[in-house]
Protein backbone atom coordinates (compact mmCIF):
# COMPACT_ATOMS: atom_id res chain seq x y z
CA UNK A 1 0.00 0.00 0.00
CA UNK A 2 2.93 2.49 0.71
CA UNK A 3 4.09 2.27 -2.52
CA UNK A 4 0.75 2.87 -4.45
CA UNK A 5 0.81 6.27 -6.18
CA UNK A 6 4.53 7.00 -5.60
CA UNK A 7 5.54 6.79 -8.91
CA UNK A 8 2.63 8.09 -10.63
CA UNK A 9 3.08 11.71 -7.76
CA UNK A 10 6.65 11.67 -9.03
CA UNK A 11 6.05 11.60 -12.93
CA UNK A 12 3.54 14.47 -12.66
CA UNK A 13 5.55 16.12 -10.87
CA UNK A 14 8.42 15.90 -13.20
CA UNK A 15 5.97 16.99 -15.89
CA UNK A 16 3.91 19.31 -14.82
CA UNK A 17 0.83 17.13 -16.66
CA UNK A 18 -1.20 14.51 -15.55
CA UNK A 19 -1.90 13.62 -19.05
CA UNK A 20 2.30 13.20 -20.07
CA UNK A 21 3.10 11.52 -16.23
CA UNK A 22 0.17 8.75 -17.41
CA UNK A 23 1.85 8.51 -21.27
CA UNK A 24 5.46 8.21 -19.85
CA UNK A 25 3.56 5.32 -17.30
CA UNK A 26 2.25 3.57 -19.73
CA UNK A 27 -1.41 3.84 -18.10
CA UNK A 28 -4.34 6.18 -18.30
CA UNK A 29 -4.91 9.55 -17.07
CA UNK A 30 -7.59 8.66 -15.35
CA UNK A 31 -5.73 5.61 -13.18
CA UNK A 32 -2.75 8.09 -12.64
CA UNK A 33 -5.72 10.35 -10.68
CA UNK A 34 -7.24 8.09 -8.78
CA UNK A 35 -3.67 6.91 -6.91
CA UNK A 36 -2.68 10.13 -6.70
CA UNK A 37 -5.76 11.40 -4.78
CA UNK A 38 -5.30 8.36 -2.91
CA UNK A 39 -2.17 9.00 -1.78
CA UNK A 40 -3.28 12.72 -0.70
CA UNK A 41 -5.85 11.00 1.67
CA UNK A 42 -3.75 8.48 2.95
CA UNK A 43 -1.49 10.82 3.76
CA UNK A 44 -3.57 13.77 4.61
CA UNK A 45 -1.56 16.29 2.53
CA UNK A 46 -2.37 18.05 -0.90
CA UNK A 47 0.53 17.47 -2.75
CA UNK A 48 -0.31 19.02 -5.90
CA UNK A 49 -2.18 22.23 -7.16
CA UNK A 50 -4.70 21.40 -10.05
CA UNK A 51 -5.65 24.21 -12.47
CA UNK A 52 -7.23 23.24 -16.23
CA UNK A 53 -3.79 24.90 -17.54
CA UNK A 54 -1.16 23.39 -14.98
CA UNK A 55 -0.19 20.88 -12.22
CA UNK A 56 2.53 22.45 -9.85
CA UNK A 57 3.85 21.05 -6.37
CA UNK A 58 2.53 22.58 -3.04
CA UNK A 59 5.38 23.13 -0.25
CA UNK A 60 4.85 19.97 0.97
CA UNK A 61 4.43 18.20 -2.17
CA UNK A 62 7.89 19.40 -3.07
CA UNK A 63 9.63 17.76 0.24
CA UNK A 64 7.27 14.40 -0.64
CA UNK A 65 9.06 14.73 -4.34
CA UNK A 66 12.19 14.98 -3.39
CA UNK A 67 12.24 11.64 -1.17
CA UNK A 68 10.10 10.01 -3.26
CA UNK A 69 12.56 10.70 -6.45
CA UNK A 70 15.55 9.32 -4.78
CA UNK A 71 13.58 5.99 -3.44
CA UNK A 72 12.97 5.51 -7.28
CA UNK A 73 16.38 6.40 -8.42
CA UNK A 74 17.66 3.59 -5.79
CA UNK A 75 15.51 1.09 -6.63
CA UNK A 76 16.35 1.75 -10.59
CA UNK A 77 20.12 1.70 -9.73
CA UNK A 78 19.18 -1.78 -8.13
CA UNK A 79 17.43 -3.32 -10.83
CA UNK A 80 20.02 -2.10 -13.42
CA UNK A 81 23.00 -3.24 -11.15
CA UNK A 82 21.41 -6.55 -11.39
CA UNK A 83 20.41 -7.03 -15.02
CA UNK A 84 23.81 -5.33 -15.85
CA UNK A 85 25.84 -8.57 -14.19
CA UNK A 86 24.97 -10.77 -17.62
CA UNK A 87 24.77 -7.89 -20.06
CA UNK A 88 27.08 -5.53 -22.10
CA UNK A 89 27.07 -2.03 -23.16
CA UNK A 90 24.35 -2.30 -26.40
CA UNK A 91 21.34 -0.55 -27.67
CA UNK A 92 20.79 3.12 -29.32
CA UNK A 93 21.58 6.52 -27.19
CA UNK A 94 19.84 10.06 -28.75
CA UNK A 95 21.88 13.01 -27.82
CA UNK A 96 22.44 16.35 -29.04
CA UNK A 97 25.32 19.13 -28.78
CA UNK A 98 25.80 22.41 -30.68
CA UNK A 99 26.83 22.31 -34.48
CA UNK A 100 30.56 23.24 -34.69
CA UNK A 101 31.76 21.73 -31.37
CA UNK A 102 30.05 18.65 -32.29
CA UNK A 103 31.36 18.54 -36.04
CA UNK A 104 35.22 19.47 -34.79
CA UNK A 105 35.49 17.59 -31.11
CA UNK A 106 32.60 15.63 -30.61
CA UNK A 107 31.32 13.03 -32.81
CA UNK A 108 34.77 12.30 -34.17
CA UNK A 109 34.92 10.69 -30.80
CA UNK A 110 31.80 9.03 -30.66
CA UNK A 111 33.03 7.56 -33.74
CA UNK A 112 35.99 6.13 -32.08
CA UNK A 113 33.82 5.17 -29.11
CA UNK A 114 31.57 3.18 -31.58
CA UNK A 115 34.35 0.84 -33.13
CA UNK A 116 35.05 -0.40 -29.61
CA UNK A 117 31.65 -0.90 -28.77
CA UNK A 118 29.84 -2.52 -31.53
CA UNK A 119 26.46 -3.31 -30.06
CA UNK A 120 25.80 0.73 -29.51
CA UNK A 121 23.98 2.87 -31.83
CA UNK A 122 24.26 6.79 -31.62
CA UNK A 123 21.69 9.11 -33.04
CA UNK A 124 23.07 12.77 -32.92
CA UNK A 125 21.18 15.96 -33.82
CA UNK A 126 23.28 19.17 -33.53
CA UNK A 127 21.62 21.92 -32.88
CA UNK A 128 22.31 25.90 -31.11
CA UNK A 129 19.29 26.00 -29.95
CA UNK A 130 18.68 24.84 -26.35
CA UNK A 131 16.44 21.07 -27.01
CA UNK A 132 13.92 20.25 -24.39
CA UNK A 133 15.58 16.41 -23.32
CA UNK A 134 12.19 14.98 -21.86
CA UNK A 135 10.21 16.72 -24.80
CA UNK A 136 12.40 15.00 -27.50
CA UNK A 137 13.50 12.01 -26.12
CA UNK A 138 17.05 12.29 -25.84
CA UNK A 139 19.70 10.36 -23.54
CA UNK A 140 22.19 12.99 -23.61
CA UNK A 141 22.72 16.51 -24.17
CA UNK A 142 26.36 17.87 -24.69
CA UNK A 143 26.11 22.06 -23.50
CA UNK A 144 28.80 24.58 -23.32
CA UNK A 145 28.86 27.38 -20.50
CA UNK A 146 26.56 28.28 -17.51
CA UNK A 147 23.70 25.81 -16.77
CA UNK A 148 20.57 27.17 -15.37
CA UNK A 149 18.21 24.23 -15.70
CA UNK A 150 18.56 22.63 -12.59
CA UNK A 151 15.89 19.77 -12.99
CA UNK A 152 19.07 18.14 -14.85
CA UNK A 153 22.04 16.42 -13.83
CA UNK A 154 25.52 17.22 -15.37
CA UNK A 155 28.85 16.26 -15.45
CA UNK A 156 31.69 18.30 -16.63
CA UNK A 157 33.86 17.59 -19.50
CA UNK A 158 36.29 19.23 -20.82
CA UNK A 159 37.25 23.60 -20.50
CA UNK A 160 37.40 25.98 -23.61
CA UNK A 161 38.87 29.38 -24.09
CA UNK A 162 37.29 32.28 -26.28
CA UNK A 163 39.86 34.46 -27.88
CA UNK A 164 40.03 37.76 -29.19
CA UNK A 165 42.08 37.95 -31.88
CA UNK A 166 42.54 39.48 -35.48
CA UNK A 167 44.95 38.71 -38.44
CA UNK A 168 48.41 41.26 -38.70
CA UNK A 169 47.39 42.26 -41.99
CA UNK A 170 44.18 44.15 -40.47
CA UNK A 171 46.64 44.94 -37.12
CA UNK A 172 48.83 46.97 -39.09
CA UNK A 173 45.86 49.06 -40.86
CA UNK A 174 43.79 49.65 -38.00
CA UNK A 175 46.43 49.59 -35.17
CA UNK A 176 46.25 47.08 -32.10
CA UNK A 177 43.57 47.35 -29.46
CA UNK A 178 45.31 47.56 -25.87
CA UNK A 179 42.14 48.13 -23.73
CA UNK A 180 38.30 47.01 -23.71
CA UNK A 181 37.35 51.08 -24.69
CA UNK A 182 39.73 50.61 -27.98
CA UNK A 183 37.29 48.02 -29.03
CA UNK A 184 34.97 50.62 -30.01
CA UNK A 185 37.59 52.22 -32.82
CA UNK A 186 37.89 49.22 -34.06
CA UNK A 187 35.56 46.65 -36.60
CA UNK A 188 34.39 43.50 -34.72
CA UNK A 189 32.89 40.78 -36.53
CA UNK A 190 29.63 39.47 -35.01
CA UNK A 191 28.45 36.15 -34.39
CA UNK A 192 24.16 35.58 -33.52
CA UNK A 193 24.61 38.22 -30.58
CA UNK A 194 26.12 41.39 -30.42
CA UNK A 195 27.91 41.62 -27.40
CA UNK A 196 31.59 40.14 -26.66
CA UNK A 197 32.73 38.22 -23.16
CA UNK A 198 35.57 39.55 -20.70
CA UNK A 199 36.96 40.03 -17.13
CA UNK A 200 37.43 43.81 -17.03
CA UNK A 201 40.32 43.95 -14.56
CA UNK A 202 40.69 47.74 -14.53
CA UNK A 203 36.76 48.05 -13.62
CA UNK A 204 38.21 45.24 -10.68
CA UNK A 205 40.77 47.60 -9.75
CA UNK A 206 38.63 50.38 -9.51
CA UNK A 207 36.12 48.95 -6.98
CA UNK A 208 39.04 47.93 -4.97
CA UNK A 209 39.31 51.89 -4.20
CA UNK A 210 36.28 52.21 -4.19
CA UNK A 211 35.58 49.52 -1.57
CA UNK A 212 38.59 50.18 0.42
CA UNK A 213 40.03 46.86 -0.63
CA UNK A 214 43.90 46.42 -0.32
CA UNK A 215 45.46 46.21 -3.95
CA UNK A 216 46.37 42.32 -3.12
CA UNK A 217 42.95 41.10 -3.55
CA UNK A 218 41.82 39.93 -6.44
CA UNK A 219 38.58 41.01 -7.77
CA UNK A 220 36.94 39.57 -10.79
CA UNK A 221 33.92 41.34 -12.78
CA UNK A 222 32.72 39.81 -15.64
CA UNK A 223 31.76 42.13 -18.85
CA UNK A 224 29.60 41.89 -21.68
CA UNK A 225 31.05 44.56 -23.90
CA UNK A 226 28.51 45.21 -26.84
CA UNK A 227 30.64 45.99 -29.98
CA UNK A 228 29.66 46.92 -33.69
CA UNK A 229 31.02 45.82 -37.01
CA UNK A 230 30.45 45.76 -40.74
CA UNK A 231 29.66 41.73 -40.73
CA UNK A 232 27.44 39.71 -38.64
CA UNK A 233 26.84 35.81 -39.27
CA UNK A 234 25.91 32.60 -37.59
CA UNK A 235 28.80 30.89 -38.56
CA UNK A 236 31.86 30.55 -36.93
CA UNK A 237 33.88 29.14 -40.02
CA UNK A 238 32.68 32.50 -41.81
CA UNK A 239 33.54 34.68 -38.77
CA UNK A 240 37.59 32.57 -39.16
CA UNK A 241 37.42 33.19 -42.68
CA UNK A 242 36.79 36.90 -42.24
CA UNK A 243 39.11 37.42 -39.24
CA UNK A 244 41.91 35.93 -41.45
CA UNK A 245 41.34 38.27 -44.26
CA UNK A 246 42.09 40.83 -42.20
CA UNK A 247 38.39 42.06 -42.47
CA UNK A 248 38.48 42.69 -38.70
CA UNK A 249 38.56 41.48 -35.29
CA UNK A 250 36.68 38.64 -34.23
CA UNK A 251 35.71 36.93 -30.47
CA UNK A 252 36.09 32.80 -31.26
CA UNK A 253 36.37 29.73 -29.36
CA UNK A 254 39.52 27.44 -29.62
CA UNK A 255 38.40 25.16 -31.77
CA UNK A 256 37.98 27.50 -34.14
CA UNK A 257 41.47 29.40 -34.02
CA UNK A 258 43.65 27.32 -32.36
CA UNK A 259 45.73 26.50 -35.38
CA UNK A 260 46.03 29.76 -36.92
CA UNK A 261 47.15 31.31 -33.39
CA UNK A 262 50.10 28.44 -33.34
CA UNK A 263 50.47 29.82 -37.10
CA UNK A 264 50.55 33.09 -36.96
CA UNK A 265 47.73 33.43 -39.36
CA UNK A 266 45.74 35.25 -36.49
CA UNK A 267 47.11 37.41 -33.52
CA UNK A 268 46.18 36.90 -30.19
CA UNK A 269 44.40 40.40 -28.58
CA UNK A 270 43.46 41.80 -25.17
CA UNK A 271 44.89 38.42 -23.12
CA UNK A 272 44.56 40.18 -19.78
CA UNK A 273 40.72 40.62 -20.24
CA UNK A 274 39.85 37.17 -21.48
CA UNK A 275 37.48 35.36 -19.35
CA UNK A 276 37.84 32.19 -17.68
CA UNK A 277 37.85 28.85 -18.98
CA UNK A 278 33.92 28.08 -19.53
CA UNK A 279 32.88 24.28 -19.15
CA UNK A 280 31.72 21.82 -21.83
CA UNK A 281 28.78 19.92 -19.56
CA UNK A 282 27.06 16.76 -20.39
CA UNK A 283 23.76 16.43 -19.03
CA UNK A 284 20.70 14.41 -18.89
CA UNK A 285 17.82 14.09 -17.08
CA UNK A 286 17.17 13.36 -13.69
CA UNK A 287 14.01 11.39 -13.85
CA UNK A 288 16.14 8.96 -16.38
CA UNK A 289 18.65 6.27 -14.64
CA UNK A 290 21.95 6.85 -16.00
CA UNK A 291 22.43 3.17 -17.98
CA UNK A 292 25.35 1.57 -18.68
CA UNK A 293 25.84 2.43 -22.22
CA UNK A 294 25.12 6.48 -21.24
CA UNK A 295 27.58 6.14 -18.32
CA UNK A 296 30.31 4.44 -20.43
CA UNK A 297 29.95 7.08 -23.15
CA UNK A 298 29.91 9.86 -20.99
CA UNK A 299 33.26 8.85 -19.21
CA UNK A 300 34.66 8.17 -22.57
CA UNK A 301 33.76 11.73 -23.84
CA UNK A 302 35.77 13.21 -20.23
CA UNK A 303 38.75 11.39 -20.57
CA UNK A 304 39.43 11.89 -24.56
CA UNK A 305 38.04 15.83 -24.87
CA UNK A 306 40.85 18.08 -24.77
Amino acid sequence: MRWEGISEFVYVAEYESFTRGAKELGISTAQVSRQISALEKRLNIKLLYRTTRKVSLTEEGRVFYQHCRSVLDGLDAAEQAVSNLQSKPQGRIKLTAPVTYGEQQLLPLINDFMMQYHDIEVTAFLSNQKIDLIEGGYDLAIRIGKLHDSTMMAKKLSLRTNFVCAAPSYLKKHGIPHQLSDLSQHNCLLGTRDYWHFIDTAKAKENRNTHGKTDNQQVSVERNLRVSGTVQYNSGYSLVDAALKGLGIVQLPDYYVQKYLASGELVSLLDDYREPEESIWAIYPHNRHLSPKIRLLVDYLAEHLV
